[in-house]
């Protein structure tokens, strides 16, 4: 398919590019380090089958559902432009 200037990959590239940036986002996104026994918002107590579960977990599943309500969801807005902008 003739596209232009743009290599034959390039649709692909920019998917792939797309998809590795968003895991990267989500993984830097998880906690670290020792899960808390108490939660750091509200001090309650983290139950110990959500603290295997999670390693390095830091809330409560209230204050988890109220944080992650508040974060809001990220769209799948592609960052590194539209296809037609690059293939030009």
């Amino acid at each position: 398919m003739a596209t232009g200037w743009a290599g034959d990959g390039a649709v692909q590239d920019q998917i792939d590019a797309t998809i590795k940036d968003g895991i990267e986002r989500v993984r830097s996104q998880l906690p670290k380090g020792a899960s808390l026994k108490r939660c750091e918002e509200c001090d309650a107590k983290i139950p110990e089958g959500r603290r295997k579960a999670l390693p390095g977990v830091r809330l409560c599943v209230a204050c988890q559902e109220l944080h992650d309500a508040e974060s809001g969801s990220v769209g799948g807005y592609n960052r590194r432009g539209s296809k037609d902008s690059q293939l030009r």
